[in-house]
């Protein structure tokens, strides 16, 4: 087993062989070819080239190197064409703090039965006169870029929920269509993570309508993974067990705590009314600190009702049949 493997159970590594192609034999050979093709782009600064890092990519395109290439090239395209976004990329910057207090993004301490990390966005709490889109999207980014060091979900992947609870006309009118083609550029097409699954909930009408405006830019294999609940959780039960869920969506667990990964990113000087002191996060203090806390959901061996709906046709139960049902927000 190669160094790159340390602290992976076997389990996970023969479901890296099984699902990403992974060849602890032929790893490093894997990556070298990686890193041998960025002098094709010498228009690009990559700023980053260790082993560890590319590997991410090739496990994001199940270690076809050049789709993993391309990943890695857009990923610091993204961010040299974007230099605002990352100024400051840090934990501590003012608007990305709000946001993380605000609970943009939440993140469970457990996994679901799968191993993945759940993500969760509820919606409504966006208040546009103290947080800007720019600034939610920076702290789901940053907080990506955190629990992107953990290898297990390098290989596990993520599930985003997105509550749209009390989400408001007013609110929706907010989302352009440039900022929203930024958040898809900046999260299906520019970074290194696998999302199984983006889940709605209690979405409005007008959510639907949104749709029109980034169907262009989502890819088909995204749009088969967004899962469209309206108020019907029983259909999200089937796909995320509710021993992983917090109350709000029908879960075993208490209410979501929207301070939770705030603390975890800003430290033990964590306060909401107070200003921080951090200069920057410290990912492999977050790694350890959930390590402590997170629990993978017990029932791993949980099998999917031969009644769930395949990905991307769950509807919401007003609809008509013959509506295009995909939402807005996706994920690759």
């Amino acid at each position: 087993m190669t160094h790159l493997h340390a602290g992976l159970s076997p389990e996970t590594i023969e479901k890296a062989r099984l699902e990403l192609n992974e060849n602890p034999d032929v790893l490093h050979q894997d990556i070298q070819q990686v890193r041998d093709m960025i002098i094709t782009r010498p228009d690009i600064g990559f700023l980053r080239t260790d082993d560890a890092f590319i590997l991410r990519f090739l496990r994001a395109r199940k270690f076809h190197q050049t789709d993993a290439f391309r990943l890695l090239a857009q990923y610091f395209q993204y961010r040299q064409m974007n230099l605002d976004m990352f100024k400051n990329f840090k934990a501590d910057d003012p608007g990305i703090k709000r946001a993380l207090i605000d609970g943009f993004p939440g993140v469970l301490e457990n996994r679901d039965h799968y191993g993945r990390k759940i993500l969760l966005l509820f919606a409504a709490n966006w208040d546009q006169s103290r947080n800007s889109f720019i600034d939610i999207l920076r702290a789901i980014l940053l907080s990506l870029e955190v629990l992107i060091e953990d290898q297990e979900l390098q290989i596990n992947g993520f599930v985003l929920i997105i509550d749209w609870s009390n989400f408001s006309f007013k609110q929706a009118s907010k989302l352009t269509p440039s900022i929203l083609k930024l958040a898809i550029e900046g999260l299906q097409d520019s970074f290194p993570a696998r999302f199984g699954g983006v889940h709605f909930v209690n979405q409005p009408w007008y959510i639907y309508a949104l749709y029109t405006l980034i169907k262009p830019f989502l890819k088909d294999k995204t749009r088969k993974r967004i899962f469209l609940h309206g108020n019907n959780l029983n259909s999200l039960h089937q796909l995320i067990h509710p021993d992983c869920l917090p109350s709000e969506f029908g879960g075993t667990l208490p209410p979501y705590d929207m301070g939770t990964w705030a603390r975890t990113l800003l430290g033990p000087d964590y306060s909401d009314e107070n200003e921080y002191t951090h200069t920057s996060y410290n990912a492999m203090h977050v790694k350890h600190a959930s390590s402590n806390v997170e629990r993978e959901c017990s029932p791993k061996l949980m099998k999917r009702s031969q009644s769930v709906v395949e990905p991307g046709t769950l509807k919401h139960e007003d609809q008509n049949e013959n509506e295009n049902t995909q939402p807005l927000l996706a994920l690759d």
